[in-house]
């Protein structure tokens, strides 16, 4: 590494004279009275509070003859603006302490903890004697400025390394990312029998969470139970976490419970680890025992209890932890009101997200982003770009997610040329690279287009390798524009990736049963049956006076379903009269047209509309999530019913929301 010139350093010194002669009165030779001489703990009580002018005026003597005490004025400095920090290190090589190994570690300390490392790596060279601890100082500083590269230079070129060095290494290549090398280096750690202590352990389990190595993770938590941490609260959070991103939830809230006491770190863990594990519900459940218990929330709950609600769209239980989030004082917390916007959205409240993120104090670019995914989630691409180009010229720098949400909502409002200019404008102005993500979007777009050549192309030439979601994507166009050749060789593609996807299995039967190739669709269901591969059953639920109601396809087993039966006979009936007629080709059995009717008025979309209209008050919009895409009947049918009903029916299905008024969609039939 190359270390600058201390010469820079001296500078400082001149403007010494001017607080000298400040400072005193008498000269240090005069005696002094007994009651002028203070305590030690005054002099770092004053430190402490940042009031070095007042300690240096009762303890410049003291300074002279103790130089350790410029280290409590070197620890103040780190959180004072730099001159104070100049001015006592000019003090220091005017008292000569510059040669004292103790001082000149706080010198170190201070310049790096400030951000100024070409001082640190100069005063480093400068230095007559350097210890393990100089090392340790200036390779945190290093990590805590993002300069891995000479972090791990200076690493392998210690003379003498610590645990704490240790620690400081594995800690840093986890916080950029790179776990798999974190792993590598603990476990050389202990080959040269170092001992972990909980900071090792706890970041060493993060690097198992973050590479999702479940094995390695078991292992740490042996090395835990060994080194006695198992009852230490942070190791303790960091091994749930672990088990929790690797799908262990049980195991997870097993190392929780055993610990001696929870607090808001380990809640937090399992209302997130519930979360990420597909069970919103309970995270949900979590949060108010942990309140009732008396925890308070913070901002880490917030994001994941939202989260929930967005998954749920629990739009009551979402407006009551809004203003939860509120009174904590948090609302206003960059990550806290992205969180607002999301859930906002994904509750169908489009409006709602808007005025979250206008009253924002200033437009992070996570907000930016997250605004423009609500946009394009609800089909308004047109504003989603608006909002983009506004954010650009506030000079705010748009990233990889920013262009992932821009050409969702291009692809979900069927604007193709924008979104192939925006492709080009994120990988050659911004030259920002495309991830499989990125690609999917833009095969999606080009497929809903009809430009299924120059998707398939565009996914045969993309650097990075196709996954069994990019084929599908394309196989789902396929089916949209009735390619039944094409199709067939995408879902080979598909079914080589992703055998046990009961998605590509229903979209191929869809385009067979379509052109009546029955014996065909018989064949897919001979080969689900196979290999074990179960179709998702189609569930739509609605949220009533807090309470979530769930219906599944052909489902007759709600406490309402004899009225919903009523209910739905007599809307299908006015439907008929304003011209419905039933999408049986979506029935994916040979059997009569009567019972593919019946089977299409049982959806669960259907099943959850009906009740809705039977429970919630006339004019209240109506909210129905569902985990599939809205079928074709289905997308139809909802029309009338909102003609009918005369009242706004808002549908959020696994790709996009549709805000059926007066029998018309937001989607412009487009989805």
């Amino acid at each position: 590494m190359a270390k600058p010139p201390l010469k820079h350093l001296l500078l400082p010194a001149l403007k010494l004279t001017k607080l000298l002669s400040k400072t005193f009165c008498c000269s240090p030779c005069q005696p002094r009275s007994q009651s002028s001489v203070k305590s030690k703990q005054a002099f770092i009580h004053l430190c402490s509070k940042g009031s070095l002018r007042e300690a240096l005026q009762g303890f410049l003597p003291e300074l002279f003859a103790d130089p350790n005490l410029f280290s409590h004025l070197l620890q103040a400095c780190c959180l004072l603006p730099l001159r104070h920090g100049q001015q006592i290190h000019a003090l220091i090589i005017t008292s000569g302490a510059s040669n004292d190994r103790f001082t000149a570690n706080h010198l170190l300390h201070m310049y790096s903890k400030i951000g100024l490392l070409q001082t640190a790596l100069s005063l480093f060279g400068a230095m007559p004697r350097r210890n393990v601890m100089s090392y340790n100082i200036l390779l945190g500083g290093l990590l805590q400025n993002g300069d891995l590269r000479d972090a791990r230079e200076l690493f392998d070129d210690m003379p003498e390394r610590n645990l704490a060095t240790w620690n400081a290494m594995v800690t840093g290549l986890t916080h950029f990312g790179l776990d798999e090398q974190g792993l590598e280096l603990f476990a050389e750690m202990r080959r040269q029998g170092l001992r972990p202590d909980e900071f090792s352990l706890g970041s060493v389990l993060r690097c198992c969470a973050g590479i999702k190595d479940v094995s390695s993770g078991r292992q740490i938590h042996s090395c835990v139970i060994y080194s006695g941490f198992e009852c230490d609260m942070c190791v303790g959070s960091s091994l749930a976490h672990m088990y929790m991103r690797n799908g262990c939830l049980e195991e997870g809230e097993r190392v929780l419970k055993g610990l001696p006491a929870l607090n808001i770190v380990s809640c937090n863990t399992i209302i997130a680890g519930r979360v990420q594990n597909g069970d919103p519900e309970g995270a949900l459940d979590y949060f108010s025992l942990m309140k009732a218990a008396g925890l308070a929330p913070d901002q880490v709950t917030f994001v994941s209890v939202m989260s929930s609600c967005s998954d749920l769209a629990a739009l009551g239980q979402g407006q009551q932890i809004h203003s939860q989030a509120t009174k904590a004082g948090v609302d206003q917390v960059v990550a806290v009101r992205s969180s607002l916007v999301s859930m906002y959205s994904k509750c169908g409240c489009l409006d709602d997200s808007a005025k979250v993120f206008s009253e924002s104090n200033g437009s992070d670019l996570v907000l930016w982003s997250s605004m423009i995914a609500a946009y394009g989630f609800h089909g308004h691409g047109q504003k989603a770009i608006k909002l983009f180009e506004e954010m650009v010229e506030e000079g705010t720098e748009p990233n990889e997610v920013t262009f992932l949400s821009l050409l969702y909502a291009c692809s979900h409002s069927g604007l193709k040329d924008k979104g192939m200019e925006y492709f080009e404008l994120m990988t050659q102005k911004y030259r920002l690279k495309p991830t499989l993500k990125h690609y999917t979007c833009i095969v999606d777009l080009l497929g809903r287009s009809g430009c299924l050549d120059e998707a398939e192309a565009l996914i045969k030439s993309m650097p990075v390798s196709a996954d069994g979601v990019i084929w599908k994507t394309l196989l789902s166009a396929c089916k949209t524009h009735r390619n039944a050749e094409m199709a067939e060789q995408v879902a080979e593609h598909v079914l080589r990736l992703e055998p046990q996807d009961s998605a590509s299995y229903v979209l191929l039967s869809n385009i067979r049963a379509t052109s009546k190739r029955w014996g065909e669709v018989s064949e897919i269901r001979r080969a689900m049956r196979e290999r074990r591969v179960r179709k998702e059953p189609g569930i739509s639920w609605v949220e009533l006076r807090g309470q979530v109601h769930q219906f599944s396809t052909g489902d007759r087993l709600h406490p309402m379903q004899g009225e919903i039966e009523v209910c739905l006979n007599q809307l299908i009936g006015k439907m008929r009269q304003y011209g419905y007629v039933p999408d049986t080709s979506t029935v994916l059995h040979d059997m009569d047209d009567e019972e593919k009717e019946c089977s299409l008025a049982h959806h669960s979309e259907k099943l959850a509309i009906a009740f809705a209209i039977l429970s919630m008050p006339e004019g209240v919009p109506i909210r129905v999530m569902k985990n599939l895409r809205v079928c074709d009947d289905c997308h139809v049918a909802i029309k009338f019913i909102s003609k009918i009903v005369d009242r706004e029916i808002i549908v959020r299905d696994v790709s996009r929301f549709h805000h059926f008024r007066d029998g018309e969609c937001s989607c412009g039939d487009y989805w």
